[in-house]
């Protein structure tokens, strides 16, 4: 992903008191959650995950183990916090043992199916259930007011959202409170670039080695549910399938 303009320090992609978020008028400062990733913390705004705001994240394809970026934060929140993770309309169904071996509570994870315009709204309604510490959506089209409206939530929720997005959209205005371009590197590291809500390449953050378990499938790419695993309760508003 080519940036199309020259690539500024991190701070270039925060608020003037270099938390997280693209410097909005208005914008609130988070608390944050600790990535997992030691070099990554290092180099984001804030200094990990925001708790409250809107993470894009815009892999420039699939199967790059994009999702090893996420665990430990999903580990923190389902087993830490004995909080809900509610993945929607993820391609392919999670793999069960690879998320248990990262340190996930398979007890305190919800997958919901959806396609189409009705992604946004299932991730409206998980939002709006009660004991949902994060989600993690695959939204590949959504509109502005989509969008806003979700950082709204976010906001009010104190809750993690990341949304995987195309590369494509990189260059699209965004109210997110950080933007992750994720790619390649040498050796399986992945190259991860900051993007602006107005659609600037503004940092670049240090490769990372994301590891997934020995002998299971990549975590966006091979995964399946347990059909006997049924949490012990859900989020009343939550649409599960």
């Amino acid at each position: 992903m080519a940036p199309s303009a020259a690539v500024a320090p991190a701070a270039a992609c925060a608020g003037s008191d270099g938390r997280p978020g693209e410097g909005r008028a208005g914008r609130s400062p988070h608390s944050v959650v600790p990535t997992g990733h030691a070099a990554l913390d290092a180099g984001l705004p804030g200094g990990g995950w925001p708790r409250g705001g809107l993470v894009e994240l815009l892999p420039a394809r699939s199967g790059l183990d994009e999702m090893g970026l996420l665990m430990p934060a999903l580990a923190r929140i389902s087993t830490g916090e004995m909080a809900w993770v509610v993945c929607v309309a993820p391609p392919l169904p999670p793999y069960a043992p690879a998320w248990a071996a990262a340190g996930v509570a398979l007890s305190r994870l919800l997958v919901t199916r959806a396609s189409g315009g009705d992604v946004a709204g299932a991730c409206i309604r998980a939002l709006g259930a009660d004991g949902v510490g994060a989600l993690v959506a695959w939204l590949p089209a959504a509109d502005a007011a989509i969008l806003g409206r979700l950082q709204q939530l976010a906001e009010a929720r104190r809750t993690l959202i990341f949304l995987f997005r195309p590369a494509g959209t990189a260059g699209n205005t965004s109210p997110a409170s950080l933007r992750i371009g994720i790619d390649a590197a040498v050796a399986g590291r992945l190259s991860l670039r900051l993007f602006s809500g107005y659609g600037d390449a503004c940092a670049e953050l240090p490769e990372l080695a994301v590891g997934r378990p020995a002998d299971e499938p990549p975590f966006a790419a091979g995964m399946r549910t347990n059909p006997g695993h049924r949490p012990a309760s859900r989020p009343e508003q939550a649409a599960v399938a």
